[in-house]
């Protein structure tokens, strides 16, 4: 069995599933209310929002990776809590945002041009603060990019696709668990490091 910075194998592929997959919740929260703003999803509706989600979700951990992984060396001793912070604050948002009643700003069509582009960014920034965690913690970036965009291109088309059946409380609700599961990513990094 191979063993990476102390975890086995299919521990890291397992939490890189999960991180991946706590990213992309995001999205297909917001992917859910971009198709029920729409009155006839189309398959270009589909393939614009699942394309850009899906790439900037892929590139924005690589992205913090990179800007992060010069300062790695100065900062080894307490790294594991900075990956905490990150991913408890990444979590802790979106939780709250999940908790908010107040109610949604009515969409328009958000599948073309710069509102896009901004959702796109707006969906990714979480991903960028993981890549600085994973630069870090001194862990791979390259697969749980690739995971996280896959995983988020798919929800994202599922979201747009079925958006207008499944209603924008099982969209607070997804983006919750997304919460939590970062959250718990981050304990365990902690407590892992400590213990």
């Amino acid at each position: 069995m191979c063993y990476y910075l102390g975890i086995s194998h299919q521990e890291l592929q397992m939490e890189n599933l999960l991180v991946a997959t706590g990213l992309a919740l995001d999205a297909f929260a917001v992917s859910i209310c971009t198709g029920i703003s729409l009155e006839d999803v189309t398959r270009r509706h589909v393939f614009r929002v699942a394309f850009h989600f899906g790439l900037f979700q892929f590139g924005m951990p690589i992205i913090g990776y990179f800007l992060a992984a010069s300062f790695r060396d100065y900062i080894m001793d307490f790294d594991h809590w900075i990956a905490f912070i990150l991913l408890g604050i990444i979590g802790g948002k979106m939780l709250l945002e999940s908790l908010d009643r107040k109610e949604e700003v009515s969409c328009k069509d958000r599948t073309r041009g710069l509102t896009l582009i901004l959702l796109s960014i707006a969906t990714s920034i979480d991903a960028l603060a993981v890549g600085s965690a994973y630069a870090f913690l001194g862990r791979p970036i390259i697969l749980t990019a690739m995971m996280t965009g896959l995983i988020t291109a798919t929800l994202s088309a599922l979201g747009v696709t079925g958006g207008q059946r499944l209603g924008q409380k099982f969209g607070k609700f997804m983006e919750a668990t997304g919460g939590i599961v970062l959250i718990s990513i981050g304990l365990k990094i902690l407590f892992k490091h400590l213990y």
